[in-house]
């Protein structure tokens, strides 16, 4: 090989090099960025204890919850009485580690500062991704921190206002002979972000539809064609998330099954624009 065709292979090397080590620079400050986000918004829900544990984090265990008023007044609306209504069982809470209010009051602060500053990590997170793509992936890829944003602060909603309410009902109210319900503080924050964490992910399935469809890797016709295995697949989902209980798997099993078949809608659509895409490009060739 001649001397200079090496020099220009080292040179090329060296600046793949550097720009792998910038990308990873660049990564580096859109983490920092993100987590300094975080940290900052977690700094301000520790503050805020009270409120944060009398009314948002222990707000499914109580009476007076919105969603038990909210069933409470429709059963009267519906002229049912009081069938709606749900009584919450009596228990106490207890925290049979050392320093576990300590500790589960980090933990709240984090999951929370995470939750709320979603929509920033997440635009950093784009931010990185975004230079990445084409032009017209840009442009098909737009408002998609609003979108994927709001999906996820629609499934926390959903998770913590209709999936947690029930759930934690059915979970203290569950019995056995000689046993007095006495749950730990962690174990009912473990449970309440099960409850919510995951169903934040789960309302992103149309954005990830949209993108699998873009690529080819997804088709309507392939989703319709598998709807009743999506049915399975989406009812045994819901029933690893919620507690054995029918009533609050088929609470989020419904949505669910919506948020599969709009997909479909978004893969259709997609289709749709591809093809007349492709059509305008065959009759510029023409």
């Amino acid at each position: 090989m001649p001397l200079d065709q090496v020099d220009v292979d080292k040179l090329e090397q060296q600046e793949a090099e550097m720009s792998f080590l910038e990308h990873l620079e660049t990564l580096r400050w859109h983490i920092v960025r993100a987590g300094l986000a975080i940290l900052i918004v977690a700094l301000g829900v520790f503050a805020a204890k009270n409120f944060v544990f009398g009314t948002v984090v222990l707000g499914p265990t109580q009476q007076d919850f919105f969603t038990f008023n909210a069933f409470c007044n429709l059963g009267d609306w519906l002229g049912l009485g009081d069938r709606f209504c749900i009584e919450m069982p009596d228990f106490r809470w207890v925290t049979p580690t050392f320093g576990e209010q300590f500790i589960v009051h980090i933990k709240v602060s984090i999951i929370i500062g995470f939750i709320l500053s979603f929509p920033y990590v997440f635009y950093e997170i784009w931010k990185f991704i975004k230079p990445g793509l084409y032009e017209a992936e840009q442009k098909a890829a737009r408002g998609v921190v609003f979108i994927i944003s709001s999906l996820f602060g629609v499934g926390i909603l959903f998770g913590y206002f209709v999936i947690a309410p029930f759930a934690v009902t059915f979970l203290l109210g569950y019995e056995l002979p000689g046993v007095e319900s006495a749950p730990s503080l962690d174990s009912y924050i473990s449970y309440l972000t099960l409850f919510t964490l995951p169903a934040g992910l789960i309302f992103e399935l149309p954005v990830l539809v949209y993108f699998l469809a873009r690529v080819g890797l997804v088709t309507s016709d392939m989703m319709a064609g598998y709807r009743k295995h999506a049915v399975v697949v989406l009812l045994f989902l819901a029933a690893m998330i919620t507690p054995p209980d029918p009533i609050t798997q088929l609470l989020l099993g419904l949505p669910l099954y919506g948020l599969y078949e709009v997909s479909i809608i978004i893969a259709k659509r997609v289709e749709r624009r591809q093809a007349a895409e492709e059509a305008k490009d065959l009759a510029r060739l023409n």
